[in-house]
């Protein structure tokens, strides 16, 4: 008998059954917000505006969305170790982000977790990247403890 490779005919059916992503917990706290998944790498420093929390790097899928409030998800952080000091001023202004998911965090990013108190969980499974346009502006509770981390999705009508 012939063996059929399974295929993905409806993705938004995966989505249904994908109710949270399991991964590294690296900043303990809690955070509630949209998602706002994006596959490119992002420098804090001169690439978000601290005074807005606004994404302002030219060219960046994100180029002009607000990230203040979100779980913001995306690969890892690239740039300039001001950019630590970027989240911590976004953190003080009110406009960081809930909480971040990257696939893999470099100490840029986990500095300015720590000194503006952003909960930060990295190495998420599944892969949100491969969900990523049922994913964004869904409603997500992102839950750090020692060592482990949750990314919850929002039951629907939440």
């Amino acid at each position: 008998m012939e063996r059929v490779p399974f295929k993905l005919l409806n993705a938004t059916a995966v989505v249904a059954h994908v109710t949270a992503f399991l991964g590294r917990g690296l900043v303990r706290g809690r955070g509630c917000g949209p998602l706002v998944v994006s596959e490119e790498p992002i420098s804090f420093y001169g690439g978000v505006d601290p005074s807005t929390g606004m994404i302002v790097e030219r060219g960046h899928e994100l180029y002009g969305r607000v990230i203040a409030g979100t779980i913001l998800v995306f690969p890892y952080g690239k740039g300039s170790t001001v950019g630590s000091y970027t989240l911590l001023r976004l953190a003080r202004r009110g406009k960081a982000p809930a909480g971040i998911v990257n696939m893999e965090s470099e100490p840029i990013v986990v500095t300015g977790c720590l000194l503006g108190g952003i909960p930060l969980m990295d190495n998420p499974h599944p892969n949100p990247f491969k969900l990523k346009h049922f994913l964004n502006g869904l409603k997500a509770e992102l839950s750090v403890e020692e060592g482990s981390g949750l990314l919850r999705l929002a039951p629907r009508g939440f």
